[in-house]
């Protein structure tokens, strides 16, 4: 803040003056971090003297901020509504809430039933995370998938930035946004991050969802006792007892299709279900690939209030029990045979994995890395050479 109002370079020699000379080694560091950021530029003068100063842009976007100047769009054009004409934050709380666990509900919902849960590892994963890392994992896959959809990665991050920095209740005007911001507000509706009335609506209202994507507090309101995924909640639900017994105080279809990833769910009642956690039930969570310290974590943020009474809010037997589970499943075996990888492209590394699977040499394959492993190299090798003598002919 010293240097943002400064009209020329601040010398390194009498910034070193403010610092105690224990406290060199963290300074350092910390100029270093600004450095890396383009936050400050080191310079030196005609008399070869060392300063530092900020970035112009940087310092010209911290001022504007700090004195309410320059462009409104950074921080969105307010809409002058009347407060009657606006929706309430208990709406707009229920509404980011519903879309939200749709989400969620949509990627665990075979586990009781509803469909086909294979191929969702991936998904498994994401439903234990916090709310926030949830959203922002979603945003991040939204904004690497830009240029398929034609679409600014400047102007979408821009966009994001900006959300978090709304006001939760008040309405935002539609007109200063660009193509791709205007394109953003449909998905970002299906997602619950933003709400609008309609989609030719010139205004629109940012959720807890988005006005939490900059800071770590809850990205839901938990007024309703119906907690989202692992994000923390304002009243935890679920009784663990030394015997590996769950009894979960819910409702809610999403939560007891979370628990039924790694629990064996029995009897189910208006307001509670209970169940057990047995070797099989986390090793089908494992499967799932979703490890014993999402088990234990999720059981941990969402233990209700008598077992919070004391630490560690689980039973250590039973988070002992549940890690020797996981690692039960982890003893290496080993097996003679040879690793194909560094296959040219898609295409060929899943021709070659077919080809070993018909044959009946496949051993392990990783889809994610290209490589496959085979217990015999006769017959896969015998292609091999075949492929070269095409390529040559």
């Amino acid at each position: 803040m010293a240097l943002l109002y400064m009209p020329t370079p601040f010398p390194v020699a009498e910034l070193d003056a403010w610092f105690r000379a224990d406290s060199m080694q963290t300074k350092r560091g910390a100029m270093q971090i600004l450095e890396k950021l383009h936050i400050i530029v080191m310079k030196q003068d005609d008399a070869r003297q060392t300063r530092y100063e900020l970035y112009k842009s940087f310092a010209s976007s911290l001022r504007q901020a700090l004195e309410g100047s320059g462009s409104h769009r950074s921080f969105g054009v307010p809409s002058h509504k009347s407060e009657e004409r606006r929706v309430s934050i208990d709406f707009l709380d229920s509404y980011s809430q519903r879309q939200w666990e749709n989400i969620l509900f949509y990627l665990v919902g075979g586990t009781v039933g509803f469909r086909n849960p294979g191929g969702q590892d991936d998904g498994f994963t994401f439903v234990l995370r916090d709310t926030n890392a949830q959203v922002w994992s979603l945003l991040v896959a939204y904004l690497r998938n830009a240029p398929q959809q034609r679409m600014s990665e400047t102007d979408i991050l821009n966009f994001l930035f900006m959300l978090g920095s709304l006001e939760l209740g008040q309405d935002y005007s539609t007109a200063t946004l660009s193509a791709t911001q205007l394109q953003m507000l449909e998905d970002l509706a299906e997602f619950g991050i933003i709400y609008r009335s309609h989609k030719a609506a010139s205004t629109f209202y940012p959720t807890r969802l988005a006005v939490t994507l900059t800071s770590d507090a809850g990205a839901l309101s938990q007024g309703s006792g119906s907690a989202t995924g692992g994000g923390s909640t304002a009243k935890g639900f679920i009784i663990v007892e030394t015997n590996y017994r769950i009894y979960a105080y819910t409702n809610s279809l999403l939560q007891i299709a979370i628990l039924s990833l790694f629990t064996h769910m029995r009897t189910r009642f208006p307001n509670l279900v209970s169940g057990k956690i047995t070797r099989r039930s986390i090793g089908r969570a494992i499967s799932y690939g979703i490890t014993s310290a999402q088990v234990i974590e999720y059981l941990e943020t969402h233990a209700h209030p008598q077992m919070q009474k004391t630490k560690p809010f689980l039973p250590p037997t039973v988070m002992d029990q549940i890690r020797l589970w996981e690692y039960e499943r982890e003893r290496m075996e080993t097996s003679q045979g040879f690793l194909m990888r560094d296959f040219a492209n898609e295409g060929s590394y899943r021709d070659y994995v077919q080809y070993a699977k018909d044959n009946g040499v496949l051993v392990w394959q990783n889809d994610k890395q290209r490589m496959f492993f085979i217990d015999s190299i006769e017959v896969v090798g015998a292609k091999i050479k075949r492929d070269m003598q095409k390529a040559r002919a």
